[in-house]
C-alpha cells in the first residue's frame, strides 16, 4: 500500500485547525482513556486502518488494556466498560453514523454522565476523529507507519508552519 499524497504538507492551515481541536480536548478534562476509546470506536466504524493503528498504540502507551481494545466492537456485550464510557461509545456511534440521527435516548444517557461542557467536548472529539478518518482513508495513509513519538514532532512542525 502506498499513500496517495501528503495532505498535511499540502494544506497545513486546516490541519492546524484540527490540531487546535486536539489541543482543546487535551485540556478539557475528558479522560485521555475515554478519548482514545472514542477515537478507536469511530475509526472502527469508518474502517480507518491508520487511525485504528494510531489510537490503539496511543491507548496502550497510556495503560489501556488489550482486553478492552479487542472487545471494543462488542462493547455492549462485555462488562469491561464503565457506564460513562458506555454512554460515550453510544454517543460516538450515533454522531459518527449521523445519517441515522442521534436518538433522544442516546442523548439522555449521555447527559446523565456528562455535563453540558463535557458533552460538547466529547462531540468535538467525535467530529475531529471523523475528519481525521476521512483524510486518512481518502489519501490512503499507510497503517503501521505511526509511532506515538511522532505526534509531538508533527505538532511542533505544524506550529512552525
Amino acid at each position: 500500500m502506498e499513500a496517495r499524497l501528503n495532505y498535511t504538507s499540502l494544506a497545513p492551515e486546516p490541519i492546524k485547525g484540527l490540531y487546535a481541536i486536539q489541543k482543546h480536548l487535551a485540556a478539557s478534562g475528558l479522560e485521555f482513556s475515554l478519548q482514545e476509546l472514542v477515537k478507536t470506536r469511530a475509526s472502527q466504524i469508518n474502517g480507518c486502518a491508520f487511525c485504528l493503528d494510531m489510537h490503539t498504540q496511543d491507548a496502550r502507551a497510556h495503560g489501556e488494556t488489550e482486553q478492552r481494545l479487542y472487545a471494543l466492537t462488542a462493547w455492549r456485550e462485555t462488562p469491561f466498560y464503565t457506564d460513562r464510557e458506555r454512554a460515550a461509545l453510544a454517543w460516538t456511534e450515533a454522531v459518527t453514523r449521523i445519517a441515522d440521527g442521534v436518538p433522544d435516548d442516546v442523548y439522555e444517557e449521555a447527559r446523565r454522565h456528562f455535563t453540558e461542557q463535557e458533552l460538547t467536548d466529547l462531540t468535538w472529539a467525535v467530529v475531529a476523529i471523523n475528519a481525521w478518518n476521512r483524510l486518512a482513508i481518502a489519501f490512503r495513509v499507510v497503517p503501521g507507519t505511526y509511532k506515538p513519538s511522532m505526534k509531538a514532532a508533527l505538532e511542533k512542525q505544524l506550529a512552525g508552519a
